[in-house]
């Protein structure tokens, strides 16, 4: 014998505690309304394999029981950010190292609505699909659209997906002060997915770079525990409260940083990775990303390689052929420089 029992309840009556049971359970933005509750779920926890047919209703409370709901990941202070965490992908191009079998991976951080930032490197510097015989796979790292720019972005950005095949996007927040998950979630899915490459660069949008330069440098590297690009010695730590970079002394309680290389471009072996994401086990993660895998090299008891001074350069360097022809990287004043720059320089004739 079964008994049946039917409950009616009005959703505009819903109490404020069972909408946010209901939020957590379901992973779902509610939205409610005078008279309605409408529900967008995004991720929800139970998957159609977690939850037992209800004709087996002891195994359904058997496998309910096993469901747990884990908090946001959430950071300890506003100079920390929230890694580690469990970051998913958006979208993901798992299998193109594996098919690609790169030499050099770049890895491009840019924001999801910057566009016209990616079609500028996939204009210039991105085009170098084979140099010196060797393969360079070109990927954009996205973090999340804000929920007010969402439907429209999001849109542009699974069609650009679809176009290219050259972006993965993770859902964490996309904003300056996650710059920091958007580095660890680079190395995560090098590790990931780009094991058989050599080397892999972390390269900012609106740089210039020359890949031949880069590849004639690593010819000459060590395929392991390497990495080198601008290296910041005896950075003092920035204390006003104004400053973009400010960090407490009881966050940070040391007056200088330990070597890091600057954020605008570094390249590293591709058994860094791993090990950046062991060092993150153990060093509190700050929102400044060069300076936070510094510590993280400091903790390992790893050195950073140094380059000759004229290798990377933070402060725009005026075109030259010659000059450019010789250097990595260097950061550019504009677009327009970017793009003239890189067209100048593969005008065929020797650049000195």
């Amino acid at each position: 014998m079964a008994l049946l029992v039917f409950y009616y309840v009005n959703l505009s009556e819903v109490s404020e505690i069972w909408m946010s049971t209901i939020q957590i359970l379901y992973n779902a933005t509610i939205t409610r309304g005078a008279s309605n509750i409408t529900f967008n779920t995004t991720s929800p926890l139970w998957s159609t394999t977690a939850i037992a047919s209800v004709s087996d209703p002891s195994a359904l409370s058997s496998q309910l029981t096993s469901v747990s709901v884990t908090e946001p990941c959430k950071p300890a202070t506003p100079y920390h950010v929230a890694y580690p965490c469990s970051y998913r992908y958006i979208f993901n191009e798992p299998e193109r190292c594996r098919k690609e079998n790169p030499f050099l991976v770049l890895m491009v951080p840019v924001a999801p609505g910057n566009r016209e930032a990616r079609d500028v490197v996939r204009s210039t510097w991105g085009t170098e699909k084979l140099v010196m015989d060797k393969v360079v796979s070109l990927f954009f790292l996205l973090g999340d659209v804000s929920p007010e720019a969402r439907n429209e972005q999001q849109q542009n950005v699974s069609q650009e997906s679809e176009e290219y095949h050259d972006i993965v996007q993770s859902d964490f927040l996309d904003t300056y002060t996650n710059l920091t998950i958007k580095t660890m979630v680079i190395m995560e899915w090098l590790a990931s997915h780009c094991r058989n490459a050599s080397y892999a660069m972390k390269i900012d949008s609106d740089m210039f770079l020359n890949v031949n330069t880069l590849m004639n440098k690593l010819f000459q590297a060590p395929r392991q525990t390497y990495i080198t690009g601008l290296v910041a010695s005896s950075g003092m730590v920035l204390r006003d409260p104004h400053s973009k970079w400010y960090l407490p002394k009881d966050i940070f309680p040391e007056d200088y940083y330990p070597p890091y290389a600057l954020g605008l471009g570094y390249v590293f072996s591709l058994d860094m990775p791993e090990k950046f994401i062991e060092g993150a086990k153990h060093v509190k993660a700050v929102y400044i990303e060069d300076v936070y895998l510094g510590l993280c090299m400091r903790y390992l008891g790893m050195p950073f390689t140094n380059s000759p001074g004229d290798l990377f350069h933070v402060v725009p360097v005026p075109y030259d052929r010659c000059r450019y022809s010789k250097l990595i990287a260097t950061t550019t004043r504009n677009i327009q420089e970017q793009i003239n720059s890189w067209k100048d320089l593969m005008q065929p004739g020797p650049p000195c």
